[in-house]
């Protein structure tokens, strides 16, 4: 194989990876792009909570809600786990927790009209 053939497969390697890479933060944004959903994860960010907390918090209906759960959950945003008879919720990762907190830093600088900065 030439080096040059060597080069172009290695190119698209990258590209594939990088497609793939683009289409899962697609995914994320698209499901934290709903107000219940990016609700929810404001306040699990802040902790773990149940369907319960999580209803109270967001006013949203508890179906609603369990649902909402049940999508980041199955989309590997939020994890799961017993406590007792209730099921606990919690942001999977700080990546996540620090995207849902920039989003919403950013929604307050528009809101606000607050000057740039990093």
């Amino acid at each position: 194989m030439s080096s040059g053939q060597d080069t172009a497969d290695a190119h698209r390697s990258h590209e594939h990876a990088d497609g793939a890479r683009l289409d899962a933060a697609v995914s994320v944004l698209a499901l934290l792009a709903d107000r219940t959903r990016l609700a929810l994860m404001r306040e699990l960010a802040a902790g773990e909570a149940d369907v319960s907390t999580l209803t109270e918090a967001t006013g949203a209906p508890r179906t609603s809600v369990s649902q909402h759960l049940a999508k980041l959950r199955l989309a590997g945003l939020v994890t799961a786990r017993k406590d007792g008879r209730r099921v606990v919720y919690a942001v999977r990762h700080g990546h996540l927790r620090r995207l849902v907190d920039e989003v919403l830093s950013a929604a307050d600088h528009q809101i606000r009209a607050l000057p740039p900065h990093d």
